[in-house]
């Protein structure tokens, strides 16, 4: 059984709701974690999703470079959050490999 760094299941999680496209599956693979020890930390962190609609909508549409521009926003805030957990991940492994 392995043990992670708390900081390291409480990024996971964030990962996790940062991604509404995303399945417990396909995140727990991108950490090279098993799925079932994610949906458990997802459970503990009482971590849900939001669903439904919003109850402002607002005032005008956006362009669809503000579209664009949201979108590549998101995408950016995610590949970082990404790339923070894949590296303490990394560090996190590197270091359970030394005698």
């Amino acid at each position: 059984m392995k043990h992670y760094p708390p900081q390291f299941k409480v990024d996971a999680v964030a990962l996790y709701e940062s991604r509404p496209e995303a399945t417990i599956r396909s995140v727990a693979a991108d950490l090279g974690i098993n799925p079932e020890t994610l949906r458990n930390w997802v459970r503990a962190a009482g971590a849900s999703r939001p669903r439904g609609r919003r109850t402002q909508a607002p005032a005008e549409p956006p362009t669809p470079l503000e579209a664009e521009n949201a979108a590549l926003r998101k995408k950016v805030r995610e590949l970082e959050e990404e790339r923070e957990i894949l590296r303490k991940a990394a560090k996190y492994f590197a270091g359970e490999t030394r005698w």
